[in-house]
């Protein structure tokens, strides 16, 4: 059986924490949109979160593969987290809270890894 990702040993540390952080933005986005699609005034939470789960899951991609671009994505994937986790600050949903914390951990992780 081969080891997670995040135990890599091609990969830093931070490299690794983002790499999880954004594995989690992706779950906790796929979850908060499932649960919005449909209700009233939702929409823009949805397409936050659609952006977040777009970005975050290829940001995984590159940092698993050690791409010269994981870092100048990790920029864009800081942005998206946190316009997304101040969507979901809006609303008095379980999913929204969940995501939101989430992402603004996510967000931070993603921002030092361009610092």
């Amino acid at each position: 059986m081969s080891q997670p990702l995040t135990d890599a040993t091609h990969l830093s540390e931070r490299e690794r924490e983002c790499l999880e952080l954004c594995r989690q933005a992706v779950e906790v986005c796929e979850w908060c949109a499932d649960e919005c699609a449909g209700r009233d005034g939702m929409t823009e939470c949805v397409r936050h979160c659609r952006d977040v789960t777009d970005i975050a899951s290829l940001h995984c991609k590159l940092l698993a593969r050690g791409s010269a671009h994981r870092e100048a994505l990790a920029g864009l994937c800081a942005t998206v987290c946190r316009e997304c986790a101040e969507e979901c600050r809006q609303h008095d949903h379980d999913h929204c809270r969940a995501c939101a914390e989430v992402l603004t951990e996510c967000a931070e992780v993603c921002e030092a890894m361009v610092k």
